[in-house]
């Protein structure tokens, strides 16, 4: 029997769904067989006559890319909860459904941000890096000394699920917690004892500032050289978000002048992040490579519902998590 649809997948993904998919006589599955994404001509390539893409956050689908696919892609599935790397008004001119992974990584994710947190505040990184150089040597009052979470005062910039559930953690360190959202949420913050609280206070008054908001044009750099400035010198900001919501020359500059005192950093204006970035020269910076959904459950999970959104786009059927709905 030949195969009834042709899917191109830009990475091998984890999960049963996937495996499935493999197996399936129904299904002709080009799978980019590296982990470094295809590059641009490799992608518009491989992608031609498809019915199907399943794509990462590392690919860019744009008019380019659904020019190359052919009047016949139905489905742009990609295993992430963000879209900002495909053109989804584009494909919501085509007819072409995007679908995406929400709910499922928002707990581990947030886990991440309290990672992030505990080890910036507590100099958790440097200090591991500072027994392993063989820098300890006795026990001193201030030695490695940073500052404390509990009783302290979180700031989260963007309350939609996973800034709920780092709220949620936050109960359980005794702290004062301000929320903002460019849509007020006063159920949600109620229900988790945070207060909504105006952008520049929320920046102005946190201890902690986390980011948790989407990449869109209107968040792009929203966290720049006037926020910093309002930020409280011994203030950390925490990114499990995307990396161009943050202006991060602008952070470089803050963090060296002294404007703020630290950052935990999932994620990156570029990714990878530059080995000659200043970031990676400061102590009072923890960078991480954007691992905020990262447990094998998570994924495996993750992987499934892209699958599903796939079969269900190639069927004609609603997928079960669409953009835009």
């Amino acid at each position: 029997m030949s195969a009834s649809y042709r899917v191109f997948a830009t990475r091998a993904l984890p999960g049963a769904g996937f495996a499935e998919l493999r197996q399936d006589p129904a299904f002709d599955l080009d799978v980019w067989p590296v982990d470094f994404p295809p590059a641009r001509e490799e992608l518009l390539q491989h992608v031609a006559g498809m019915d199907g893409l399943l794509c990462l956050i590392t690919d860019t689908i744009d008019e380019a890319v659904l020019d190359a696919a052919g009047a016949q892609l139905k489905v742009v599935s990609q295993m992430a909860v963000g879209v900002d790397n495909v053109d989804v008004a584009a494909c919501a001119a085509r007819g072409i459904p995007v679908g995406n992974t929400p709910g499922v990584l928002t707990e581990t994710t947030a886990d991440m941000a309290w990672a992030l947190i505990l080890a910036s505040a507590r100099r958790v990184v440097e200090a591991a890096e500072y027994v392993k150089d063989g820098m300890w040597q006795t026990w001193t009052p201030t030695q490695m000394a940073g500052v404390d979470v509990f009783g302290s005062t979180l700031g989260i910039v963007g309350f939609g699920a996973i800034g709920q559930a780092i709220a949620r953690r936050a109960q359980g360190f005794g702290m004062r917690v301000l929320c903002w959202n460019r849509t007020p949420r006063p159920d949600e913050s109620a229900v988790v004892g945070a207060e909504q609280r105006a952008f520049d206070e929320v920046l102005s008054q946190s201890d902690f500032v986390c980011v948790s908001i989407a990449l869109t044009n209107d968040t792009r750099n929203l966290i720049n050289a006037r926020a910093f400035e309002l930020m409280k010198p011994s203030a950390i900001l925490i990114n499990t978000a995307r990396g161009p919501i943050v202006d991060e020359s602008a952070l470089v500059r803050a963090l060296q002048d002294g404007v703020i005192g630290g950052a935990g950093l999932d994620v990156t204006a570029v990714e990878p992040l530059a080995m000659d970035s200043p970031l990676l020269e400061m102590d009072n910076v923890v960078v991480l490579p954007h691992i905020g959904s990262a447990s094998t459950a998570t994924r495996g999970k993750m992987a499934d519902m892209a699958v599903a959104n796939l079969r269900a786009g190639l069927a004609g059927r609603p997928l079960p998590n669409s953009v835009g709905d």
